[in-house]
């Protein structure tokens, strides 16, 4: 397993709050427990910033099949399933 490169950084927290983490993970578990705790949060975080800003999730461009919207592109892919299910319920009738 590759691990990523990983530099020391000088954190101060709180006695209760580092009681509560051994409890959870013990000693030997502290920063394999907030190194995960905080890619999580920055997940979040980057999530709740791009659903508050003004840019789209995709652009007409990038995704030509949803211009008629996405309903429609549904009853299409639908369509087309039940044609192929069909076609292979008479093939096998046949």
């Amino acid at each position: 397993m590759h691990t990523m490169p990983t530099k020391r950084a000088h954190v101060l927290l709180p006695e209760d709050l580092l009681r509560e983490i051994d409890a959870l993970v013990g000693p030997r578990g502290r920063s394999s427990f907030l190194v995960e705790t905080a890619r999580n949060e920055v997940r979040r975080q980057k999530l709740l910033q791009f659903l508050e800003s003004e840019h789209p999730a995709w652009d007409d461009k990038a995704h030509p099949e949803l211009a008629q919207g996405s309903a429609a592109w549904v009853r299409k892919q639908r369509a087309e399933s039940e044609a192929r299910t069909a076609g292979a319920k008479h093939a096998r009738t046949h």
